[in-house]
């Protein structure tokens, strides 16, 4: 039983590594192209391939505006995540101690006391 559960916890952890290796191919192709566009030679462009390269450096900006927007998103949601698990340890925290105190005082008598 324990292979098995070797073996399964092995495969999600191939599955999570090539979603983060594909992640990581199309974010560092994507910044290669962005970066390409941003180190065209602008003053030797014809005036129409300057006004094309203006829309695609807006485009650019908006779509990484958004993209920007969606992470702020997450990474507040992240925080409230944390915060609540703080919370939540805190919140249980008065019962831990009761929990503490009644195994003290149970080995308390268990050592202490003869009958």
């Amino acid at each position: 039983m324990s292979q098995i559960v070797s073996q399964i916890i092995h495969i999600l952890q191939q599955g999570v590594s090539a979603v983060f290796r594909f992640l990581q191919l199309i974010w560092t192709w994507s910044f290669g192209q962005i970066v390409a566009v941003f180190q065209s030679d602008w003053q030797s462009l014809p005036v129409w391939k300057i006004g094309v390269l203006i829309i695609v450096v807006a485009a650019i900006a908006y779509v990484l505006y958004r993209a920007a927007l969606v992470l702020w998103a997450a990474v507040e949601s992240l925080f409230r995540a944390f915060i609540s698990l703080l919370l939540a340890f805190i919140s249980v925290l008065p019962q831990i101690v009761v929990a503490g105190l009644i195994a003290f005082a149970g080995g308390w008598i268990i050592r202490t006391i003869n009958f």
